[in-house]
């Protein structure tokens, strides 16, 4: 076994922790946070009072940068930098921390930057416990969460508080993490080389977590350089990268022909009815960090299209799995959207709604559209009653049925049928009641 190479470091600091950015300049991604005169560049200035400065809310999925930010601000702002976890501090520390920096502003004149990691594990009380220092200035706070802060986080101090949403990091941001980490000398220091494809693997297999890239990265050097023979130099295969992380790698480009193939093979087995096959599409679509957004919409697009009205809480049920996966994110969403493409799955299936609208605007585009008739138009402005609008028409309340005889189509298109209800699910009541209420309907 070769000795492990220069730029390694194993056993001492994790990659991750080595190659965060010292500065906002070195962030990767979140530009849109970055601008000049944000909030984040008022934190990170040299003045050491609080002017231009507010208390911010990091809110995003694991590994976008919220502690990177953090550690950042604390290098390059002038201002004391006090750093607490929500999962060990308590009402007493938080209490502490302001005492201190009542102190340090009234005796040195300096302004404490609090960090308070996840902050949605505190509790109200606790929670409460930060008011009086953020409202007063004592201090400003940088709280990061992975959960929406609008239920998370209490208003009073939502309200005293700027809300930064960070995305996950792209693609191409991770492959720039990636080199970064190679080449420079906190990093990799040059001792392995990469190939392409196990970069590509690498970046695939982050689904948008910078951490998870570096730690992926790591694993692999030490498994390359563990296997190069004596003399040789380490090369991370994908093969390397598939053992390292101990995940089999997909073959799956989310902008290419095997992002078309599965999510086509995932719509079809939903609307074929076989469950398992569309269960172990979503499972490799989520596995290959294809947007749970993306499948969200094309699940409520099955609801719509292929079950309809044989069963129509389909559809509720993908809209509140899309609702799902927006409001508590992934991994968890993973339960919601599988528990929607079961249902969808395993629901009876028409295309009849989706077929009518079709045929409607089909004849519409044709020119097939008439006048809308007399005693159906708007009869509420003045001078509408001389054209006779609304004239005849007839209040289907107020029939005991509550339907009653009369034309609602243009006379080109009377008795045309669009919609043409299935034997299927409760598309059958449908369709029986439909029939009795065209044979009223119709004059």
């Amino acid at each position: 076994m070769a000795d492990a190479q220069p730029g390694l470091r194993t056993g001492i600091t994790p990659l991750a922790v080595r190659m965060r950015p010292r500065t906002l300049d070195e962030l990767v991604g979140q530009e849109h946070l970055l601008t000049p005169g944000s909030p984040l560049r008022a934190l990170a200035s040299d003045a050491a009072d609080s002017r231009g400065a507010s208390s911010v809310i990091l809110w995003g999925p694991p590994g976008s940068g919220k502690t990177t930010i953090a550690g950042a601000l604390a290098r390059t702002s002038g201002r004391k930098f006090v750093e607490l976890s929500a999962v060990t501090a308590g009402v007493k520390d938080v209490r502490e921390v302001m005492q201190e920096a009542m102190t340090a502003r009234d005796l040195y004149g300096l302004t404490t930057v609090l960090f308070l990691d996840e902050i949605h594990r505190f509790t109200k009380a606790q929670q409460d416990a930060l008011l009086p220092g953020v409202e007063n200035g004592w201090v400003i706070l940088v709280a990061a969460t992975t959960e929406n802060p609008s239920f998370s986080v209490i208003a009073p101090l939502l309200s005293r508080s700027l809300l930064l949403r960070l995305e996950p990091l792209t693609d191409d941001d991770l492959g720039e993490l990636v080199d970064r980490a190679l080449s420079e000398q906190r990093g990799l220091d040059g001792a392995v080389d990469l190939e392409p494809d196990a970069r590509a693997a690498l970046v695939q297999l982050a689904s948008g977590d910078a951490r998870r890239t570096l730690t992926a990265l790591e694993a692999s050097a030490i498994a390359a350089s563990t296997l190069a023979a004596e003399g040789e130099r380490a090369v991370i295969t994908p093969e390397i990268v598939s053992t390292a992380v101990d995940r089999a790698l997909l073959r799956y480009d989310r902008q290419g022909d095997e992002h078309y193939d599965v999510i086509s093979a995932f719509i079809k087995s939903v609307r074929g009815s076989d469950v398992d096959a569309a269960i172990h599409y979503l499972a490799r679509m989520i596995e290959a960090g294809e947007d749970p957004r993306f499948i969200a919409r094309r699940i409520i697009i099955l609801a719509a299209e292929d079950i309809g009205m044989a069963d129509p809480q389909a559809l509720t049920i993908a809209v509140a799995a899309a609702d799902a996966v927006q409001l508590i994110g992934m991994p968890e969403g993973r339960i919601p959207l599988a528990e929607a493409v079961t249902y969808l799955a395993t629901a009876p299936k028409s295309n009849a709604s989706y077929l009518a609208i079709d045929r409607a605007i089909a004849d519409v585009r044709a020119g097939k559209i008439g006048r809308v008739p007399t005693h159906l138009r708007d009869a509420h402005y003045p001078g509408a009653k001389k054209l006779g609008h609304g004239n005849g028409y007839r209040y289907p309340h107020d029939d005991a049925v509550g339907v009653v005889r009369q034309q609602y189509a243009p006379d080109e298109l009377r008795g045309i049928r669009y919609y043409e209800p299935t034997e299927r699910g409760y598309e059958r009541d449908v369709a029986a009641r439909l029939e009795r209420l065209r044979r009223i309907i119709e004059p």
